[in-house]
């Protein structure tokens, strides 16, 4: 029987590390960040639905979104990333469900859901075990501070906008701690696949 396993975290906790661990190990991935991609690709519908709603500084030239730009409105403004995520939302849930059909045909263990904002869509729900991805504050800071290269007010401010990582690991059913070293993440997610694929 598949599980389906919710996998979240964090902004900059290093849940793609883990997920890319979990792939290693052979179970596939449904991740919400490249189908969102996807759906939001130069041409698609949705992305036609999002310029028209933020303007025509929304697109590059190419067609593609100006994510960069476009995060910096919605992450200062909460009914601007209200309006974005009523856009997104159903095409990005109605692909992932059509990826989680596709992933499970082959029987694996489990089904990986990679999602971002995993209990503010409410994919809790469908899963039978959620693993969140977590590490110390000041961690986080410093690995959103380079990897984007923001100020600390910028970096706090996107922290700000997600719901509270300790709200996170409070509503976990596992919790992995990403904060020290790869080594002993990989520890840890080697430990916790041995309950998983028996």
């Amino acid at each position: 029987m598949t599980q389906i396993i919710g996998l979240t975290g964090g902004i900059a906790t290093g849940k793609s590390t883990v997920s890319a661990m979990l792939a290693e190990a052979g179970l596939p991935i449904v991740d919400a960040d490249k189908i969102a991609w996807q759906v939001e690709g130069a041409g698609q519908p949705t992305t036609q639905k999002i310029a028209a709603a933020f303007g025509s500084q929304t697109l590059l030239a190419d067609g593609q979104l100006n994510r960069r730009w476009l995060g910096q409105q919605v992450f200062n403004d909460a009914s601007k990333l209200a309006l974005l995520t009523e856009i997104t939302r159903g095409p990005i849930q109605r692909a992932m469900l059509t990826a989680i059909v596709a992933a499970g045909k082959s029987q694996p263990a489990a089904v990986i859901l990679d999602v971002p904002l995993l209990f503010e869509g409410g994919w809790q729900h469908i899963c039978d075990q959620v693993v969140v991805v977590a590490a110390p504050a000041p961690v986080v800071l410093s690995r959103l501070m380079a990897r984007n290269q923001l100020s600390a007010e910028a970096a706090r401010a996107r922290i700000a906008s997600q719901m509270p990582l300790a709200e996170k690991v409070q509503r976990a059913d596992v919790v992995i701690d990403n904060g020290e070293n790869v080594d002993k993440t990989r520890t840890a997610v080697l430990k916790w696949l041995k309950t998983i694929i028996k």
